[in-house]
C-alpha cells in the first residue's frame, strides 16, 4: 500500500475511534468521522464498506498490535509471577494511554450483537490465551499448583482486569493508580494458586528485602 494511502487510512481509523467514543457507534455518521479526519465523505468508502467494516478493523488492528506488545514484553520477564503482574498493569495502563479506544473496547463493541456474535471472539481469544498460557508455564515451573485449570483461571483474572477498565471508563475520577490496581489484583489471584513452595520462597525473599531495608536505616 503507497504511503499516502496508508496514511489516510490510518487517519480515518484514529478519527473513527475518536468519532465512536464520543458519539457512540449507533449514533455516529460517516460525515462526522470524515470531517475529524479531513476527508471528503466519499473517501471513507474507498477504504472502508460502512461504519461496521471500520469497527472489525480498528479492533482487528488494535487488538493485533496489543497482542504483540504484551507478548514481547512478557517475553523478557523471569518467571510466571512477574509475567501476570506485567499483563495486569498493560491491560489496565491502555485506559490512561488510549482513552478513546478503551471507552471504544469498554463500552461500545459490547452494544454491537452482531460484532460480539461473529467477530470479537476470534482476537479476544489469542489475547485471554496469553493468560492461561502463562498459568501452564507456571505450573511445569512448578510455581503454580497443578490443579488450577488455566481456561477457568484466565477467565477469572480477565474479568477482575476488564471490571477496572470498564469502571474507570464509567467513573469521573480514578481512586487507585494503575500500578496499585494492578498489583493487587495480580496478588489476590497469585495467593490462590501458588504451590507451598513458592510461597515459601517468596516469603523468604521478602523477608530478606525487608532485613535489608531495616539495616540501611541504621
Amino acid at each position: 500500500m503507497p504511503k499516502k494511502t496508508k496514511d489516510k487510512e490510518d487517519r480515518i481509523l484514529k478519527a473513527a475511534i475518536k468519532v465512536f467514543a464520543q458519539k457512540g457507534f449507533f449514533n455516529a455518521r460517516i460525515s462526522e468521522i470524515a470531517k475529524e479526519a479531513g476527508v471528503a465523505d466519499g473517501t471513507i468508502y474507498l477504504y472502508f464498506r460502512n461504519k461496521y467494516d471500520l469497527l472489525v478493523t480498528i479492533f482487528d488492528r488494535e487488538m493485533t498490535r496489543i497482542i504483540q506488545r504484551v507478548k514481547e514484553e512478557l517475553a523478557s520477564l523471569p518467571d510466571a509471577r512477574a509475567k501476570l503482574e506485567r499483563y495486569a498493569y498493560l491491560h489496565l495502563s491502555l485506559v490512561e494511554e488510549y482513552r478513546d479506544l478503551a471507552e471504544l473496547f469498554q463500552v461500545e463493541l459490547r452494544q454491537s450483537y452482531k460484532f460480539m456474535k461473529d467477530y470479537r471472539h476470534r482476537k479476544f481469544a489469542e489475547y485471554v490465551n496469553i493468560i492461561s498460557a502463562v498459568v501452564r508455564e507456571g505450573q511445569a515451573a512448578g510455581i503454580f499448583r497443578r490443579d488450577v485449570k488455566p481456561g477457568i483461571f484466565k477467565r477469572a483474572f480477565f474479568g477482575a482486569l476488564d471490571e477496572m477498565s470498564r469502571f474507570w471508563i464509567l467513573s469521573s475520577r480514578k481512586k487507585y493508580s494503575v500500578s496499585t490496581a494492578a498489583k493487587q489484583i495480580a496478588s489476590f489471584f497469585l495467593e490462590g494458586i501458588l504451590t507451598e513452595e513458592a510461597r515459601k520462597s517468596s516469603a523468604a525473599a521478602k523477608g530478606k528485602e525487608s532485613s535489608k531495608g531495616k539495616k540501611g536505616l541504621k
